[in-house]
């Protein structure tokens, strides 16, 4: 199973959600995206829900302070 990694602070905030859809769009189903943050992406778990509703599971796999990761599977 292929993945994708991508730490959204090394990602400028102007094209941060675009380049997480594009990342997100290059997925096979059952693969999945990877997002590490600095803070708690829940806001882009709800533009996901919107955007792509039923073609994602959004999974924590670390919950901070300092550190958030979270597996973004495409189904």
């Amino acid at each position: 199973m292929n993945s994708i990694k991508l730490h959204a602070p090394d990602i400028p905030p102007k094209v941060r959600h675009f380049r997480i859809f594009e990342a997100f769009e290059k997925l096979d189903p059952g693969e999945y995206l990877e997002l590490t943050n600095d803070h708690d992406p829940k806001p882009l778990y709800y533009v996901f829900s919107i955007e792509r509703e039923g073609t994602f599971e959004w999974s924590y796999l670390e919950e901070g302070p300092e550190l958030w990761r979270v597996a973004i599977k495409k189904i």
